[in-house]
């Protein structure tokens, strides 16, 4: 059975999710496909995430949008990683960097040789990322210098997603993407195929599509309510369920990193933006009461509230099939992790990217469904193993959620992780994995865990010349980190909003 390649493509929801896929698909898809958006102003938007991984630049850098430009429109700032606070234990810190630490000797790993040679230098000490942060500072890497830590350095965003919505917004619609406002009241369905046909608003007008992306939220509109994708549910893994979310005032220092603290029944974000600060408190209901929840938010606060803190409920997991008959889910309709580690925006933009990958042509759906389907929950499911890396891998037992969390027993394909690392610090790729050795070398290692032994490779070496390796390496990443300007003065001389832009805001 062949199907025609979709005529009129059809978005149900706006936000992050709505325009980043029509942006995309506005940019790619064939001149004679019409892509069209449903949302409607009196459906807020849930906008957790504002902090974002390395690839958000990419998604940037294909539809050709300048990164200046960019933090201008949205007011926003550079990360350089998340700085951990009370994770292992109440009082530890670590930092986790998107920038590689140290340099490989001798082709074996870098945090292997630090670990065998029990270095008292803390880790950090070794990776650009961490050592710029730690001083509020950001410049772009320096690739034409190889050997020089700046070439190492690894930089995501902290963006206001409200902006940045509209600013795709506005790109889509000048490359013809039509916007409706409305809310849908039905959803129409092929009595046969079972297909969606059209969805019909409020006001009764009716919106024909040949091919639906839902992008409606935690309510899956589409997929969920009417096609009836089945919803895995992994709070028995991560029991948070819900979040107080507030602005503050922006601080005197701008940092260049996102942090996370950990409270008595969950953690709390801060995410530095150009004209505000982003503050949130994940935690779980069942330890804590919402009162108290808000109240521990405000009381942890660098600087003061500019507005009342926001309640959201959520429910971890995701779907089991994203793409069903023509309708693909993207965005929180597609499934939601906890922004720990700052996935939610990532996971919209791989959502589209593999749309388009497997978009459909003159042939059978059946094909790149499966394939979809097979990519997303594989993605999901590494997310999910790095997420809950955080909760199993602390000693922390001075409340409840800290010795629920830590003794949940954890799904096989991170508990066989843990093992290998935990056996001689070894770490290797698993399908296509979001994040890389830096990342789960960070947090395991930033949490406590310690390999048992090393690889026999490593007695090669001679230790001594290694050791004052290391010692040199650590001067010239600090004295790197010191060349840097400034994050504050990077953004003022580059990524200034101007006063235009302020007014919209």
């Amino acid at each position: 059975m062949t199907t025609p390649v979709p005529q009129q493509v059809i978005i149900a929801g706006g936000g992050t999710a709505g325009w980043m896929t029509a942006a995309a698909l506005a940019r790619f898809t064939p001149r004679h496909t019409t892509i069209t958006l449903v949302e409607s102003e009196a459906i807020g938007t849930v906008g957790v995430g504002e902090a974002t991984i390395p690839p958000l630049a990419d998604f940037n850098h294909m539809l050709g949008i300048n990164e200046h430009d960019f933090l201008a429109a949205t007011g926003g700032t550079y990360k350089l990683g998340i700085d951990f606070i009370h994770w292992g234990q109440k009082g530890s810190r670590y930092f986790h960097p998107f920038s590689a630490f140290g340099f490989d000797i001798d082709g074996l790993g870098f945090h292997q040789i630090w670990h065998w040679l029990g270095e008292p230098t803390a880790l950090d000490t070794f990776s650009i990322g961490a050592q710029a942060a730690a001083r509020a500072r950001f410049m772009q890497p320096r690739m034409d210098a190889v050997d020089s830590p700046l070439s190492q350095l690894r930089h995501a965003y902290h963006i206001d997603a409200g902006r940045y919505a509209r600013f795709l917004r506005d790109f889509a619609q000048e490359r013809g993407v039509q916007r409706i406002e409305g809310v849908i009241a039905d959803v129409s369905q092929d009595p046969d195929s079972g297909d969606i046909r059209s969805l019909t608003l409020a006001d009764g007008q009716i919106v024909n599509g040949d091919f639906f992306i839902d992008c409606s939220g935690f309510r899956s509109l589409l997929l969920g309510q009417t096609l009836g994708a089945e919803f895995q549910d992994w709070s028995h893994w991560l029991p948070c369920d819900r979040a107080f979310a507030v602005p503050s005032q922006s601080a005197a220092r701008l940092e260049s990193s996102t942090r996370s603290t950990a409270h008595d029944s969950g953690w709390q974000w801060r995410i530095p933006l150009q004209h505000r600060t982003g503050n949130g408190h994940v935690y779980c209901s069942a330890f804590t009461s919402d009162e108290a929840a808000s109240q521990t938010l405000l009381q942890h606060l660098d600087t003061q509230p500019t507005d009342e803190p926001r309640a959201l409920r959520f429910r971890t997991g995701r779907q089991t099939a994203f793409w069903s008959h023509n309708c693909v889910a993207i965005g929180l309709s597609a499934g939601f992790l906890e922004p720990l580690e700052s996935t939610s925006i990532h996971l919209i933009q791989e959502g589209i990217s593999k749309l388009l990958a497997l978009f459909p042509g003159h042939d059978d759906y059946a094909p790149s469904r499966r394939q979809y389907n097979k990519l997303m929950s594989n993605l999901f499911d590494d997310v999910r193993d790095f997420v809950i890396l955080h909760y199993h891998a602390t000693a922390r037992d001075d409340s409840e959620f800290w010795r629920t969390v830590r003794t949940t027993p954890i799904p096989g394909t991170l508990a066989e992780r843990i093992d290998a690392f935990v056996h001689r610090g070894q770490w290797f790729a698993h399908r296509a994995d979001l994040f890389a050795e830096t990342s789960w070398v960070a947090v395991m290692l930033g949490q406590g865990l310690r390999p048992r032994t090393h690889h026999p490779l490593l007695e090669s070496l001679d230790s001594a010349r290694v050791r004052q390796q290391l010692k040199e390496m650590a001067t010239i990443y600090g004295a790197a980190a010191e060349h840097m300007p400034p994050h504050a003065a990077y953004l003022k001389r580059y990524c200034a909003p101007t006063p235009a832009m302020e007014q919209i805001a």
